[in-house]
């Protein structure tokens, strides 16, 4: 399926739209409070988890074309470290977020 840039516009303002009625529709009274604090660290964890499926998945062929580069040239080394290591700060990110919350 193709999808050009008005039709992304499109999905991004109807996904915007739904959040905020949702947001709006699940406003909390002081008994609910407890539970949304269950599911708010709920939420960081499933997002900490996608963050390091997603990371894993992708310094997995960054580690692969790293092997292919230093065994061509062995002085690209720092190269080669850079970009395998570069994606692990997703999942930081996602450690900070989960401990900030």
């Amino acid at each position: 399926m193709k999808m050009n840039m008005k039709n992304v516009v499109r999905l991004m303002l109807v996904l915007g739209a739904v959040s905020i009625i949702a947001g709006v529709a699940s406003a909390a009274t002081a008994d609910e409070i407890a539970e949304k604090d269950t599911m708010a660290k709920l939420g960081a964890g499933i997002a900490l988890a996608g963050c390091g499926v997603g990371t894993g998945l992708g310094q997995g062929q960054i580690g692969a074309a790293a092997v292919g580069m230093i065994a061509e040239d062995p002085n690209r080394f720092g190269h080669a470290l850079l970009f395998t290591v570069l994606p692990e700060t997703v999942v930081l990110f996602g450690f900070l977020a989960m401990f900030l919350l």
